[in-house]
This record gives C-alpha cells, structure tokens and sequence, in this order.
C-alpha cells in the first residue's frame, strides 16, 4: 500500500524531528516577495540568492522534476543555556552554532526517513533532501506545511514550541495529503524590531516587514567577507559569529522547548576575546572544523573579535588588540588598527 501523509509524518517524528508537514510541490506565492527582496538588494552580497541559483527557488521541481509532495520537518536545537552574555570580553556564538554542525545532524535524519519511507511504501519512488543550502523557499514551504508561520523577524514559529528550529526538507515524487498553514499570531507586537540593534527588521510596504540582510549583525559577522565598510559598529557588540537578539525577546519562545539531542550542546563555554585573538589558523581549525562557525573561516573570526574587543571598552584588550594589527592577514590587521583606535578613544 502506498504510504499516507501521517504515516510519513510519524516517521519524521521517529527519526528525530519534533516538527513534520506536507507541502504540495508546485512554486510558491512567496517568490514574487522573494524577487522583491533581492530586487531591493536586501541580500547584500551572498550572490547565491541573486545570481541563477536564485531563479532555481521558482519551482521545487527544478530540484526534483518527479516531485509531488515535500516533507517539511524542524529539528530543535534550543538547550537551557543563557540566551545572552553579559560579559563584554567574551565572544559571543549565536546557540544554533554552538555544537555540531547541523547539516550533518539533519542530512543523516532525512536519510533514515527515507529509508524508512522506502520499507512503508513499497514501491520505486524518486527523492531528494534538502538542508539550508538547496535552492529552495523553505520556510514558506514549512509554513505551506503547518509548521508555524513567519513572524516579523522572518523566523518561523511554532505556537506551541517555539522558533528554535533547524528546517529540512524531502522531496517525494509520491503524493501526500498536505498540511495547512496555521494563522500569523505576531498580532501587533514588535519585540523583535524593536530589540535589533541595527534595525535590520524593515517596513515591507502592505506585505508587513523584512530582514535588510545587509544591517543584521548575522550577515556582518557570517556572510560579509573581507574588511568591514564601517569602521565604527558598536552595535554588533561581543557577537563574533551571528546573533539571536530577535528570537531572544519573541514572546513566543518565552516558554520554547528544549532539545535532549547532545550534539546541540555548547561546545566549550564563550570564550575570552584575548584567547580567540590568539588563535592561530590551526587552532582555530581544530575548535571549529565540525562547527558551523567554520564558515566564517579563520579571517573572518578573527575580524569579528578585533570589532568586539574595540566595543569593549576594556584596556586589558589594547596589548591583544596591538598584535593582531601587525596580523599578516590585511583585512584582520586593518580591522584590528580601526578598534583600537576606538578602544583607546573611550579611556
């Protein structure tokens, strides 16, 4: 017999993943917001959302031509660690990053899933997972789904658990009942625009409101290479890899899940901003290697805690500070030079 829309969502759930939904696989409504977006260029330079591979996120089926149905699962990785630092001599991770790389965790989730679709079903059938980096719309087709909806901070969120949540999907060529989206319950609130420090949660005309990826501190200290346009950003503060100020203050998450999954479990605790100034490329490799903090690589850690240690108006950090600006590396010296020029204007 071929298999039913709830047998492959409790499967999900045997699989690891607490959130599970049916989307149909045609394009989606929220591709025209999409063009909108990079048209305005909010994307900032991550070209992989302007150039052709961009246009692919028009139709699932450029993923999968066979494609029927998308399985839409979440993965929690919220732990009851502090959600915020206080200490201004640390640099600060965003939590998603804090344990293992959840490309991994998720790939070999979706992989036992079909596995396990394989012996319910029955019958030859064509798939393909996808994990963050597939050209996809996946949060509207997690919505599309049932998941949650998109909040003002273009996170989705679950009414029951919460947004702390890794998305994947599984395109199936089998067609499944889908799910419906649930109502938007952001209502009037605004926390989360309110909160970010670089108002990057922007008004969107009638459509409400959107991420300018080029203001959010996670584009600053993840996605943007090489030396920094601004020479003065206090606002990013202590965070040297991405930022969770606008899931921090959601009301929503106010009383989120927390996952028993070990392999989200912080790492190490924050580190002390002169250690990581001293990190060399190998060091940083050996911490970081199996971390999605490997993607802002070595130069790009390394300017975020020279930016941090200038915020910290802490002149136990100038002697840091000092030699990472004779750094061979011009765009972590440049950096370096900048913050202590501030670091020693606030004394």
């Amino acid at each position: 017999m071929a298999i039913t829309a709830e047998q492959t969502k409790q499967l999900a759930a045997e699989c690891g993943f607490e959130l599970a939904g049916i989307a149909v696989a045609l394009p989606h409504a929220d591709f025209t917001r999409f063009e909108e977006w990079r048209t305005r260029d909010f994307a900032g330079e991550m070209g992989y959302l302007t150039d052709h591979r961009g246009d692919l996120r028009n139709d699932p089926r450029n993923l999968l031509a066979e494609a029927k149905s998308i399985v839409c699962v979440g993965k929690l990785y919220n732990t009851p660690h502090p959600h915020t630092s206080a200490d201004p001599d640390r640099g600060w991770i965003s939590r998603y990053a804090w344990g293992s790389d959840y490309h991994e965790v998720m790939r070999q989730g979706l992989t036992a899933l079909v596995e396990r679709i394989r012996q319910v079903h029955g019958m030859p059938f064509e798939s393909r997972m996808c994990v963050d980096t597939a050209p996809l719309l996946e949060r509207s087709y997690a919505r599309q789904a049932g998941l949650g909806w998109i909040g003002k901070n273009t996170c989705l969120i679950n009414q029951q658990r919460g947004s702390w949540f890794f998305l994947g999907e599984l395109l199936l060529s089998i067609p499944l009942e889908p799910d419906t989206p649930p109502p938007d319950r952001c209502g009037t609130c605004r926390r989360c625009i309110d909160a970010c420090p670089t108002a990057a949660i922007v008004a969107n005309g009638d459509s409400g409101w959107t991420l300018d990826s080029r203001l959010c501190i996670s584009y600053l200290t993840i996605e943007l290479r090489g030396p920094l346009d601004r020479e003065d950003l206090p606002e990013t503060g202590n965070h040297i890899f991405g930022c969770d100020i606008c899931q921090d203050v959601c009301p929503w998450n106010q009383r989120a899940d927390v996952t028993e999954d070990p392999r989200f479990a912080p790492a190490t605790e924050p580190l002390d901003l002169a250690v990581l100034a001293s990190l060399s490329a190998e060091e940083f490799r050996t911490l970081f290697r199996h971390s999605p903090v490997w993607r802002a690589k070595y130069e790009g850690i390394l300017r975020n805690v020279a930016v941090a240690m200038g915020n910290s108006g802490d002149p136990k950090l100038v002697e840091p500070l000092e030699k990472l600006a004779f750094h061979p590396n011009a765009t972590i010296a440049v950096t370096a030079k900048r913050a202590l020029r501030k670091l020693r204007e606030n004394f």
